[in-house]
């Protein structure tokens, strides 16, 4: 199998009548892309991609209940699909394991990318992905939807036009309440699934019962916690409406309190993130909902003049005395995100979550994990690109990759 290097482009056509053909890989969250790109006018969904082959089938009766009669091309192998020249897009709702080496491949085959957040698994390739854009001209967008929401862009009009003052600090702030998790090995990998397809660029470890489609998220081996997880959409929000780009140092504690199982990442963590002027705090309780708390909102600023507090879809201004004297919080949709994307494409209009930003959001949950695993903070040279510290934070940069599929942009 070769690495993951382009050293030649395959040059996708746009379809007749500046229709975009679409290809989404990884058909969990990937249904809500075969939705959302289905509402954008002048697209079809012609690939689909997916390990499961029970989630193939349910992949096709959704974009046949949608109303287009041309049946997409399926593949267990998304790399298939970018062998087609006709399409256009590749839309990646796999898991953060393969975000980054998937959209490098698709860049290099001359197709442009939706891929969901964070979009990287550490470090190394947040940088990486900014890059691979660049190197081979794509368009690429970060699965960070609220950036497209017409409310919540009035909002951060709003709010970098002063309507509460100078800026210094936002709080953020996630809550569910998962259960206790049980991953059991010794036990044969379903036939409906290709093990090793599914872990792709990871090193081969033995299937686990459990850890598909979800639970990968609390491994180390595969998945960031719920940093990686939920924390990016704050603070994206967070950077966003204060203008950040990359911190200083991250301090990360926290730990695994609520369930003695076998989930490795942290339930409670405590995040502060510390940018030249400017300090963004994330508080995340993926176990306890911890009702009754006045903390709600997904990100709250803190003004010189009062506050605004972003809901999931909108915001709300409060003047210095805690009273509100404004909102806008309509319903929330995908759609938005994905007609932006086709828009960049067809008419070259801004992208709303360009990677290379959406990157620099991503990067900090990044150095939050590495604070977390080796000592609680982590300082970052901006100017270098490099995390400061010793060969166990180095370690944590990057990581191994299975032969064949080593990630790089030459």
């Amino acid at each position: 199998m070769a690495g993951i290097v382009a050293g030649t482009r395959l040059v996708s056509g746009q379809s007749a009548g500046n229709r975009l053909r679409v290809a989404v890989m990884g058909l969990g969250r990937g249904m809500a892309h075969v939705a959302g790109w289905m509402k954008v006018p002048g697209v079809e969904v012609v690939g689909l991609s997916e390990v499961d082959e029970r989630r193939m089938a349910e992949g096709l009766k959704a974009v046949a209940a949608g109303g287009q009669t041309l049946v997409p091309r399926v593949e267990r192998d998304f790399r298939r699909l970018l062998e087609d020249p006709g399409i256009d897009v590749l839309s990646i709702a796999a898991p953060n394991f393969w975000q980054t080496p998937a959209a490098v491949l698709a860049c290099a085959a001359g197709k442009h990318v939706y891929v969901e957040k964070p979009g990287s698994h550490n470090g190394a390739e947040a940088v990486m992905l900014g890059r691979a854009a660049a190197r081979w001209g794509k368009q690429v967008q970060l699965g960070t939807q609220r950036r497209s929401l017409e409310a919540m862009r009035e909002g951060m009009e709003r709010l970098r036009g002063g309507v509460i003052g100078a800026v210094r600090s936002a709080r953020c702030w996630y809550d569910a309440d998962r259960g206790a998790v049980s991953l059991a090995g010794g036990k044969p990998v379903p036939g409906w699934l290709d093990w090793g397809m599914w872990q792709g660029p990871c090193p081969e470890r033995p299937y686990l019962d459990g850890l598909v489609h979800y639970n990968w998220h609390w491994r180390w081996h595969y998945g960031g916690g719920e940093l990686a997880n939920n924390g990016v959409h704050m603070l994206d929000l967070a950077m966003w409406g204060m203008g950040l780009k990359a911190p200083e140092r991250v301090l990360c504690g926290g730990g695994r309190y609520h369930f003695q199982d076998d989930q490795e990442t942290p339930d409670t963590a405590f995040l502060t993130a510390r940018f030249a002027g400017a300090t963004v705090m994330l508080d995340s309780s993926s176990c306890h909902l911890r009702k009754g708390s006045d903390a709600h909102a997904l990100v709250t600023f803190y003004g010189d003049g009062g506050a605004m507090a972003l809901s999931s879809s909108g915001y709300r201004i409060y003047d210095e005395a805690g009273k509100e004297t404004g909102r806008n919080e309509p319903a929330f949709s995908d759609v938005p995100h994905f007609q932006n994307l086709a828009d960049a494409i067809r008419e070259g209009k801004p992208l709303h979550a360009a990677i290379e930003t959406g990157q620099r959001s991503a990067l900090v949950c990044h150095l939050g994990n590495v604070a977390y695993r080796t000592g609680g903070v982590v300082d970052y040279d901006a100017a270098a690109g490099v995390m400061k510290g010793g060969p166990e934070v180095q370690a944590l940069w990057g990581r191994e990759y299975r032969d064949g599929w080593q990630v790089r942009v030459d």
